[in-house]
């Protein structure tokens, strides 16, 4: 083969390998969320899903230059899916404990997941959960807020109402029939900012929050994605889709609007200690 031939196969051999290159750039990233979990991700009039971590999802992938393949799915079957390869990473809410820290790596958190209380509007405010004693709590029958008020019921005095959804739980405290609902602080918020009628109370902290799972094994995007989490924080944006979604906008200290140290959940398994540089776009 001649100079100019060779030439032209090393091009063409290099033409195809930056096309190829740039192709695998461009890839999609595959994530999953439940679909059915408002305000975080609710169906559209106009078809697909909208929501908090719908906007959140891509905003990520805005900062990382991926577009992203979201999927909506029942809840059960995403950390399978994920574990199994289906997804790259979950943008659905996913506490973080210390049992799921065993088999899944997080990002750090960038919404606390707390116990709030909604009132009646204009009812007396509440500053503690000592406030509530004596009162009626509606909650929704066998969730995590019905089983934790029951166990307080001794303690705090109070009377447990469980109702089939949370939306009737909500119009027992407009009715008068309970002082107060108590579910997951997000969604309580996205029930005060749709209903005039009643109003944000006490949160209680549990300490908790929603992080970004990944597998075990992917602690470079792991990292790749918390960067661009850490971004948002301190730029506002996590902030502005607090208000926008929840109505509410963060408490200083909050985690959307906390970098925290290192990689990971401080104090959790697979968190990653030590300053890293951060270049938002």
């Amino acid at each position: 083969m001649n100079k100019s031939l060779r030439k032209i196969g090393l091009g063409l051999a290099l033409s195809f390998f930056t096309v190829g290159a740039s192709q695998a750039a461009e890839d999609p990233l595959k994530v999953a969320l439940d679909g059915t979990f408002a305000p975080h991700a609710m169906p559209k009039m106009s078809g697909g899903v909208e929501g908090f971590n719908v906007d959140f999802a891509n905003e990520i992938g805005r900062r990382l230059g991926r577009k992203m393949d979201i999927t909506a799915a029942q809840w059960s079957g995403l950390l399978p899916g994920m574990q199994a390869g289906t997804y790259d990473f979950l943008v659905a809410p996913t506490t973080v404990t210390e049992e799921r820290t065993k088999n899944i790596l997080f990002t750090e958190g960038y919404l606390n997941t707390d116990f709030q209380f909604v009132i009646k509007k204009g009812a007396a405010k509440a500053n503690s959960l000592e406030d509530f004693k004596g009162k009626t709590i509606a909650v929704n029958k066998g969730s995590a807020y019905d089983k934790w008020a029951r166990n307080l019921a001794g303690e705090m005095g109070w009377k447990v109402e469980s109702y089939g959804t949370n939306t009737d739980a909500v119009q027992a405290v407009t009715a008068g029939r309970a002082y107060a609902n108590v579910a997951g602080n997000t969604v309580i918020a996205w029930a005060a900012k749709k209903n005039p009628t009643i109003e944000l109370s006490y949160r209680h902290s549990t300490g908790k929050v929603f992080a970004v799972p990944f597998r075990k094994d992917d602690v470079a995007m792991r990292n790749k994605v918390e960067n661009a989490i850490e971004c948002m924080k301190l730029d506002g944006t996590l902030a502005e889709l607090s208000v926008k979604w929840f109505g509410v906008a963060p408490r200083p200290g909050d985690a959307a609007v906390s970098a925290y140290e290192g990689y990971g959940v401080p104090g959790m398994q697979g968190h990653q200690s030590g300053a890293h540089a951060l270049t938002c776009k």
